[in-house]
């Protein structure tokens, strides 16, 4: 019960600090650029701009923002978490209030410096949602369902998605905006690939003395079985290899493991890219 609070705790605390970010770098390096963030953000601020430009009203981020996360938020209820759900609808509901409630203010006029920066930040901000086990909302609702679903990698998904949105704000406003926002949202989804690995995998290749311990550790830790295949060395030593297909958040705390278990054994790790059967996922929360 204890160990359930502080986990609430330690949730809501991340979701409240990415939203500050997120907020922030909306009203410094995003208003400044005339960039476009992808999903819903960047729907909101589009359509914030459309009403400002075209129609010459002043409507507040965070109603738009929130009408524009109602179907989102129905995926996340009904398919990937309720708990998960709450939490992210946390980050959307105080992003919107944040940057309602801030001032715009300016660090650069530099549009590279704009968007690789401003791309830093939002996928710094966007990866303390994900630790959070919540999302910034919008599109990341649809794409974790996605991957946790075809096992996909989401922000890949997310890209695509955004095009639409870039496409219209280059259409409406000019390219170079539009052009600058994909440095934005590709230097984001980078940092989010650098910090965040559950939707990753990595194939697992042990050479070791001790195949039926480490198989057991690969399937208690990570929820993964293993194969073991008989094998021969160079000078005709058989040798027994273990192979899996772990998450790359579990891959180090494995390896660790394994090296408790047998110290010499031989590991070799490397990133997959695709994997077609079973394959777990802890399920969001």
């Amino acid at each position: 019960m204890k160990k359930t609070i502080l986990d609430d705790c330690r949730r809501i605390l991340l979701c409240v600090i990415a939203a500050f970010i997120l907020a922030l770098n909306i009203n410094s390096f995003v208003h400044t650029g005339g960039l476009v963030p992808g999903g819903a953000a960047g729907g909101t601020i589009l359509i914030q701009r459309i009403l400002q430009t075209f129609f010459h009203q002043d409507v507040p981020y965070t109603p738009i923002n929130l009408l524009l996360n109602a179907f989102p938020v129905y995926i996340g209820f009904r398919f990937v978490g309720k708990k998960f759900t709450l939490y992210s609808l946390l980050v959307v509901f105080l992003q919107g209030v944040f940057v309602d409630a801030f001032p715009n203010f300016v660090i650069t006029y530099d549009s590279l410096l704009v968007s690789v920066f401003g791309g830093l930040i939002n996928g710094f901000g966007i990866s303390i949602c994900l630790s959070a086990d919540a999302t910034s909302g919008g599109t990341d609702f649809i794409a974790t369902w996605l991957s946790s679903r075809n096992g996909v990698d989401s922000w890949n998904v997310s890209l695509g998605i955004n095009a639409v949105i870039l496409v219209a704000s280059g259409i409406l406003f000019g390219w170079d905006g539009a052009l600058y926002s994909i440095i934005y949202q590709f230097v984001s989804t980078q940092v989010i690939h650098a910090l965040y690995h559950r939707y990753q995998q990595e194939t697992l290749f042990v050479v070791t003395d001790h195949p039926h311990e480490i198989t057991e550790l690969i399937y208690h830790n990570a929820h993964h079985g293993a194969t073991v295949l008989r094998g021969e060395g160079h000078a005709g030593t058989e040798r027994i290899v273990v192979y899996s297909v772990v998450s790359r958040s579990d891959r180090a705390r494995i390896v660790k493991k394994i090296r408790e278990i047998d110290a010499k054994a031989f590991i070799n790790t490397f990133r997959t890219e695709q994997v077609q059967g079973h394959f777990y996922r802890k399920p969001e929360s």
